[in-house]
């Protein structure tokens, strides 16, 4: 019988590039391979010169493996606004609700840097709903990516209420 998985053993590490390891790096680019090109069968260049300019989101396992990563990618970047990318749960977490603490944890520490800041994803398309869960809503038509269809969805931080 394996081991269940427990969220509460991840560590949650948001740090530029240069702040990540070589070992940090290549688990990283290792895990986006085995989602991106390998599950999804996807023939594309996942190493495409915006994560020196981003920040990058992790949940490690005790053992130094990727459960969980997102990068966060200033505005200007993929778009005008801020935006989420290169989003993954590991196929050895998928089932565990890392997923939810992942995008959770990216709006935060994406907010954290830029504060207020709306934020743009392209989304697969299937993963609309639990993007709207998020409050992200969807503003444009499906169009494909990679042959796969995806949508852009944009998050608008809430006004603040002035207490008089």
């Amino acid at each position: 019988m394996t081991n269940p998985k427990n969220l509460n053993d991840l560590q949650w590490q948001c740090t530029s590039f240069a702040e990540l390891s070589n070992l940090q790096l290549h688990a990283i680019y290792q895990a986006r391979s085995a989602v991106f090109v390998i599950e999804q069968n996807c023939v594309y260049q996942d190493v495409d010169g915006k994560d020196p300019l981003s920040h990058h989101l992790t949940a490690w396992t005790p053992e130094g493996e990727v459960a969980a990563y997102l990068r966060i990618v200033p505005a200007g970047i993929s778009f005008d606004e801020a935006s989420l990318g290169r989003v993954i749960s590991t196929q050895e977490w998928r089932g565990t609700g890392v997923g939810k603490q992942l995008i959770a944890n990216g709006i935060k520490a994406l907010h954290a840097l830029y504060p207020g800041a709306p934020v743009r994803i392209g989304a697969q398309a299937y993963l609309e709903k639990f993007y709207g869960s998020f409050g992200f809503e969807t503003v444009s038509d499906i169009y494909l990516e990679d042959d796969i269809p995806h949508i852009e969805m944009l998050l608008v931080a809430k006004a603040r209420l002035n207490r008089l």
